[in-house]
């Protein structure tokens, strides 16, 4: 290789551990390597950008607004309430859960199902008295066992044929041409999640976090004729409290919540305080401050009002707060929201609540004016699973998205028109008619996954013309003999850890120029390996980090990241053996001439 290939490797390694050991958003950190790339002059500006302009990509984008179309119509609420029922237990459960996911995540982007799931399940758990804890890793894993059913299933099998096509100039593949691989693993890992999973998943719904209002806020009172009437908050010293801080005032039945500092005081004021519960005493020790009478402060916070709700959060990896202290972060001229509490690995975090640096997958109780709840449905901050008196779907729209939708699929299934038309005209119409606003479809674009896809591909394209792939690809068959069945499980092993380390998008883009190479170099036929990337870069179950839906139902559950191991490495293992099995006995892996 010239340097322009040893530079170009340089470059990928110093992405794969920027990308495994710092929390600098993978968008970021592909567009830099774009960028370096361009200036560089290993790439043109055309190859560059070449990812932008990528038929996988845009269709990603529209897919990504059929799915806003299905959750703000209700069309999946409509498939939940019709199928979910009453099971009387786990295994029946999972059963009703496993057939519905599947099917919608064979056909959506998995993180709009989940997302829309997710609330869903958590209320249904809690009404068929199962604990949370035993179905929201089983609700991940199907939706991403569902996506390796089709090429549209997930983002991932859209781009390894984007990037495919773009390579090789072939025209790619057709929309059930993975089935017969996604399909017998799907069933496997159903039939594992069934029998084991209600024995290695934890029940966690004797302690849940939130289960006690009281157990995290206390209430005081401004005492009549005191040195307080009169004073604002921050006058009062009300403020700054290192253990607690104030969420809302009760003043004669009516609540303020998100308190200004500039809020007056007045006598007989009730106030709550959100934080450490042993700082009653220190809040007692400020002259003004009485204790509220037991009956006074019963039900305080559960009581319903429309000037307050109380919602329960998870922090997306999106989140503009993480990593920063809660009392950094603004919540209430931001979002407009208090933090009462964090949970986190299944467990309230007790002490300092305004110090606590907040984690993606942290659940958050909230006290939130009614516009939150509204405002964040869409929004990329935080996902909803528990909230008072949410806002209805368009439920008279849920048939026709349901329509557009099978549309869409029938269209792509029988080759009447391109899955990239199929899925413009399908967002088109989810908009015209009505099932999601423009805005709900702008809000659906997730940006940094596109970007990151995006601009992944100009490190794939380096690595092939600069001789990177040639130079790996002609390491992997000379450690391997030439063996096809070793070179196979080799692909599959290189991005099922790939995967694990860095986001699974860019780990099949960057695979995909080798085993190119390498299918060349040894006369091999390369359909079932691209099979074999599509399918292990999709195959994340070990970790939370691995997959975005496992961190989207972290908090949900209530989980330690020992839950995820405990199921996630069998069926990582079980998806691996079906998988090559399947490869190995469907397709010849020498080219027949």
């Amino acid at each position: 290789m010239e340097w322009q290939g040893w530079f170009a490797l340089g470059l990928c390694v110093v992405v794969l551990l920027t990308l495994t050991f710092t929390r600098i958003g993978p968008h970021l950190v592909m567009i830099a390597a774009l960028t370096i790339l361009s200036v560089t002059g290993i790439l043109t500006s055309e190859e560059a950008l070449l990812g932008f302009s990528n038929s996988g990509l845009i269709t990603v984008a529209a897919m990504f607004v059929v799915a806003a179309g299905m959750h703000a119509s209700g069309a999946i609420d409509l498939l939940v309430n019709r199928i979910l029922g009453r099971p009387r237990t786990v295994r029946s459960a999972l059963s009703r859960i496993f057939f519905p996911v599947v099917a919608l995540s064979g056909f959506l982007n998995n993180t709009p199902v989940v997302a829309t799931m997710i609330p869903a399940i958590y209320t249904w758990s809690r009404k068929i008295g199962i604990s949370p804890s035993k179905l929201m890793i089983p609700l991940s894993y199907t939706a991403i066992l569902g996506g390796t059913l089709t090429l549209i299933g997930t983002s991932t099998n859209l781009i390894v044929n984007g990037q495919y096509q773009t390579l090789t100039g072939e025209p790619g593949f057709s929309l059930f041409s993975i089935t017969a691989v996604g399909l017998p693993v799907a069933l496997t890992g159903f039939l594992l999640m069934w029998l084991w999973f209600p024995r290695l998943l934890p029940d966690r719904s004797k302690n849940e976090a939130f289960s006690n209002l009281r157990e995290f806020t206390l209430e005081v009172s401004v005492a009549s004729n005191g040195p307080l009437v009169g004073k604002t908050v921050e006058e009062a010293g009300l403020r700054h409290l290192r253990r607690v801080y104030l969420v809302e005032i009760d003043r004669n039945g009516t609540v303020i919540t998100a308190v200004s500092s500039e809020e007056t005081l007045q006598s007989g004021d009730r106030l709550i305080f959100a934080g450490d519960i042993d700082a009653i005493s220190d809040l007692l020790r400020i002259n003004g401050i009485v204790p509220s009478t037991e009956d006074d402060q019963a039900h305080v916070l559960m009581t319903q009002r429309a000037e307050r709700r109380l919602v329960e959060a998870v922090v997306s990896p999106h989140c503009a707060a993480i990593g920063r202290a809660i009392r950094d972060t603004r919540f209430r001229s931001q979002y407009g929201a208090v933090v009462l509490a964090v949970a986190r690995n299944g467990e309230r975090v007790k002490g300092n609540l305004g110090t606590i640096k907040l984690h993606a997958g942290d659940t958050l109780l909230l006290e939130a004016r009614p516009a939150f709840v509204s405002r964040q449905r869409y929004n990329k901050d935080f996902l909803l699973i528990n909230d008072l008196n949410t806002e209805s779907p368009r439920h008279e729209r849920a048939y026709l998205a349901w329509v557009i939708l099978v549309g869409v699929i029938a269209a792509a299934g029988l080759e009447i028109i391109s899955m990239l038309n199929a899925a413009l005209i399908g967002a088109g119409l989810m908009v015209i008619t009505g099932c999601c606003s423009a805005s709900q479809a702008e809000r659906s674009l997730d940006l940094t996954v596109l970007i990151t896809i995006a601009a992944s591909f100009a490190l794939g394209v380096a690595l092939q013309k600069t001789g990177v792939a040639e130079y790996i690809a002609q390491n992997m068959v000379d450690l391997s003999n030439g063996t096809p069945w070793l070179l196979l499980i080799l692909t599959y092993l290189t991005v099922s850890l790939l995967t694990e380390m860095i986001t699974n998008n860019a780990a099949a883009v960057l695979m995909l120029p080798i085993v190119l190479e390498i299918t060349e170099k040894a006369d091999l036929n390369n359909v079932p390996f691209i099979f074999a990337i599509m399918m292990a870069a999709s195959a994340s179950f070990a970790t939370p980090l691995g997959y975005q839906t496992n961190l989207m139902v972290y908090g949900p559950g209530g989980y330690r990241f020992t839950d995820f191991l405990k199921v996630g490495l069998p069926m990582n293992v079980l998806t691996a053996i079906v998988t090559i099995t399947v490869l190995l006995i469907g397709w010849p892996l020498v080219v027949v001439e």
